[in-house]
């Protein structure tokens, strides 16, 4: 049985006008067409060639020697060739562009973006691209707890925090509770893993370790008080979507950094205010 959007080894069996048909076999159960523009000229029956599957422009499984650049389940960063009523055109390195359905999106594509997307076969039978990689992600990196990673974000999700993949392969999440900053699916962010979990999937934060961090928080904190003219109009015990949205960090982090900048007496806290020393 042809493996379609996978290489086959298939053996010719036939020549045409057309071009030379190919079958898993010797036999002409079933076969497919390698274009007459593709066939070597030393090409002969009975030989046996490495063929890429896929279906063409009348939705014929055809083969090719080219190989494309993404296969069936792996995960790939590729161009946005143009969009259309049904979705976005994507270029794989073979003549017909592949669709990217509008459903398949997890924002919403230009055209000569780069995108992160997995091949599959859809429900007609039909190779197509999703932006929703997580199920095609790898779980085996040899990341450890406390790395600095590289990770694209591909899926924004208001329960669970930001989905991204590791190095563009390992399968990663950022939790909500660690996305202060703004965070868009593309986004390529350097991240620190926090956990490894039992299933190999990681857990991210954008964040230091807490006593590295509260060095960055103070500094943020002093410039906002700068902002507000030296004077923030409440204090650490103002509620954690305030802090959130002035400060980017959650109100534990900036009570930590207040109570440093404090100590090493920057800053002096009123009952209504933060006033810079």
């Amino acid at each position: 049985m042809f493996k379609l959007g996978e290489m086959n080894r298939l053996t010719a069996v036939r020549k045409t006008e057309h071009g030379m048909y190919f079958s898993e076999t010797k036999t002409e159960e079933e076969t497919v067409l390698l274009p007459r523009s593709e066939v070597p000229a030393d090409l002969k029956t009975g030989d046996v060639l490495t063929l890429f599957l896929y279906r063409d422009s009348s939705d014929r499984i055809v083969a090719t020697v080219k190989e494309p650049k993404i296969r069936l389940h792996e995960v790939k960063l590729l161009q946005v060739k143009d969009t259309g009523k049904i979705g976005a055109f994507v270029d794989w390195g073979l003549a017909k562009d592949l669709l990217l359905p509008f459903r398949e999106q997890t924002k919403k594509v230009s055209k000569g973006e780069e995108i992160l997307a997995a091949l599959y076969i859809d429900k007609t039978g039909r190779l197509a691209l999703t932006m929703n990689v997580y199920e095609y992600l790898q779980t085996d990196s040899a990341y450890k707890k406390d790395d600095t990673v590289s990770a694209r974000v591909y899926l924004i999700s208001d329960n669970f925090g930001a989905f991204a993949a590791v190095d563009d392969t390992y399968s990663a999440l950022i939790p909500r509770k660690e996305l202060f900053s703004e965070i868009r699916v593309g986004d390529v962010i350097t991240a620190r893993v926090t956990e490894v979990k039992d299933d190999g999937k990681l857990s991210l934060s954008i964040r230091k370790k807490a006593h590295e961090q509260m060095d960055d928080d103070a500094e943020i904190i002093l410039r906002v008080i700068r902002s507000y003219g030296g004077k923030l109009p409440f204090n650490d015990k103002a509620d954690p979507e305030t802090i959130k949205n002035e400060f980017h960090m959650s109100k534990a982090a900036f009570k930590r950094a207040v109570g440093r900048l404090y100590k090493e007496r920057r800053i002096e806290i009123t009952p209504d205010s933060i006033v810079s020393l």
